[in-house]
């Protein structure tokens, strides 16, 4: 058992990083097993959608993400299930930001004549 404090802490941190990263695996497994039993579009997305969460928590490296996308995609096509494409999202409009009224700067005072 750890004395020190950082030591105690990076065993909590490690007991919920692995608790996140069974669920994701269990979530990505699933997801892959639902899809290979039975094609369709929703499992499809489903499946792809758990091998980027895999990728975005480190769990995959991104070029195995991909592969497997890939892998799915071809086995999708092969399946004769049609696979929809998401749209790529426009950037949404920011709103004008409100400035602040400018300020008019001070009038400069003549300086006082020596006498």
């Amino acid at each position: 058992m750890p004395i020190i404090k950082s030591a105690k802490k990076r065993v909590k941190t490690t007991k919920k990083a692995t608790a996140r990263n069974a669920r994701t695996k269990k979530n990505l497994r699933s997801a892959l097993k639902a899809f290979t039993k039975k094609s369709s579009a929703t499992g499809h997305s489903k499946a792809q959608s758990a091998l980027d969460t895999a990728a975005k928590k480190g769990l995959m490296h991104k070029n195995k993400v991909a592969r497997k996308k890939r892998q799915l995609a071809a086995a999708a096509k092969k399946a004769g299930v049609k696979v929809e494409k998401k749209a790529a999202k426009a950037p949404a409009a920011k709103p004008a930001a409100k400035k602040a009224p400018a300020k008019k700067p001070a009038a400069k005072k003549a300086p006082a004549k020596k006498k």
